[in-house]
């Protein structure tokens, strides 16, 4: 295929890519050839094919797959969190907040019109400045971090990763890994490397391992990791700490998407020293979905490259948002009710963990939305025998970095929102589907 495409410039690199896929000689799934080939093919420098790859990777034409290489980016499905499209059957998969939980916004959205904003002003409201420094301070210490507000964590994540990175670079992601943070990366022409998660988050032999693999950058989730619901111990993130005091330059992502909501302390990989990391909270888990915003605390080179990677595009969230998300935060009775589903979450989970192990099934009771279930067998089967008994569950294949994995054997189940009788009915039908 190499042969086949041109260019002794990125852009025509890139324009001779797109070329062939427009005529169908390139289809959905189409390998490219390795980055060194290229160059070597074309007689042009390596930098030159890094730029043709990444060009094409931020107009969705290509998807790093890591190891397998680049392919031709197609219209297939791809996993996604949230409700399952066009079925009949119960969704226990979606990785929702409860919405009876999630305040109303109704009162507060006729105190926050007040006076518009104009170009030039500041772009992040000031209450929310000065509410959001007092809230990480409360887990930075002293440090002398920015404040930057995004369209959500997502959001933060993909512009901290193009504020720092490269087509090819190495981001170390936890393994199994929330489901955004994996598209995000291919979708950036990153390469992933895993690093293993157990019952204390990451783990230290793997991130030393992602280190020695030359990477630029982790992603962490202190708390609730998304599927595992495994959150960092004080001693774990110690150590961990510890092996990055030598990388102060590794970009450090974390990823709190659970803060408040959370029943764990906050514990952090970033060390007292290092010199690059963002601290990410998001507040759709406990304002709801829609409120596409998140705070992202960072070092004060972060934090300019952050807003240089803003100007050009969204160049701000909305004030109007801003507004609604401060006013509602510092509301007793929203943060009471922020309270009551922490509760409600850690209740709910414990007692269907409490039924499975009752019935055999290993499943810890952890942090988060969700519960992850190891079973004794492929995770799949279990899923299709759950599904002639009416329930649409989400394996763990979906949240594994490697394709060529093997079969998972867990399940990632949302039950906050079961009745009594309906989880009871749940748990039999999965000891059912697992014999």
């Amino acid at each position: 295929m190499s042969d086949q495409i041109t260019g002794t410039t990125a852009a025509d690199i890139a324009d001779s890519v797109r070329a062939l896929r427009d005529r169908g000689v390139l289809r959905a799934g189409s390998p490219l050839p390795p980055v060194r080939e290229l160059a070597a093919t074309l007689g042009v420098n390596r930098n030159t094919a890094v730029a043709a790859y990444r060009q094409l990777a931020q107009a969705g034409l290509v998807v790093s797959r890591g190891r397998a290489g680049t392919v031709v980016a197609g219209l297939e499905s791809v996993a996604q969190e949230g409700y399952a499209a066009d079925t009949v059957l119960r969704d226990v998969g979606t990785g929702n907040p409860d919405p009876r939980l999630i305040p109303d916004p109704s009162q507060a959205l006729a105190t926050v019109a007040g006076r518009p904003v104009l170009y030039g002003e500041p772009v992040i409201d000031r209450g929310l400045d000065r509410w959001a420094r007092e809230w990480i301070a409360q887990d930075l210490g002293d440090r002398d971090f920015g404040i930057t507000i995004t369209s959500g964590a997502v959001d933060a994540v993909e512009r901290l990763l193009a504020q720092a990175l490269t087509r090819d670079d190495a981001v170390a992601l936890e393994d199994p890994c929330f489901l955004a943070s994996i598209h995000t990366v291919r979708l950036g022409g990153y390469r992933a490397v895993p690093v293993p998660v157990d019952d204390q988050g990451m783990t230290v032999d793997g991130l030393r391992a992602a280190l020695d693999a030359g990477i630029r950058a982790v992603i962490c989730t202190p708390r609730a990791q998304n599927p595992t619901g495994a959150s960092l111990t004080s001693a774990r993130a110690a150590e961990l700490r510890a092996v990055l005091a030598d990388f102060p330059y590794v970009l450090i992502i974390e990823d709190d998407h659970f803060s408040m909501l959370s029943q764990q302390p906050y514990e952090t990989l970033i060390g007292a020293d290092h010199r690059r990391y963002a601290l990410v909270r998001s507040v759709s888990k406990f304002l709801g979905p829609d409120m596409c915003l998140a705070i992202a605390a960072t070092d004060a080179t972060t934090a300019e490259r952050l807003a240089m990677r803003l100007s050009p595009g969204t160049t701000w969230v909305s004030h109007l948002l801003q507004r609604l998300t401060l006013t509602q935060l510092t509301d007793d009775a929203v943060v009471a009710r922020i309270a009551e589903a922490r509760e409600h979450y850690a209740a709910r989970n414990a007692a269907f963990a409490s039924l499975l192990r009752e019935h055999g099934l290993d499943s810890p009771t952890t942090d988060g939305l969700s519960l992850w279930i190891r079973l004794p067998a492929p995770a799949r089967l279990v899923s299709e025998r759950l599904m002639r008994r009416g329930w649409l569950a989400r394996t763990g294949d979906d949240f594994a970095l490697d394709e060529r994995a093997d079969p998972s054997h867990h399940l990632r189940l949302t039950v906050h929102d079961l009745s009594d009788e309906d989880a009871a009915t749940l748990v039999a039908d999965l000891v059912a589907a697992v014999r």
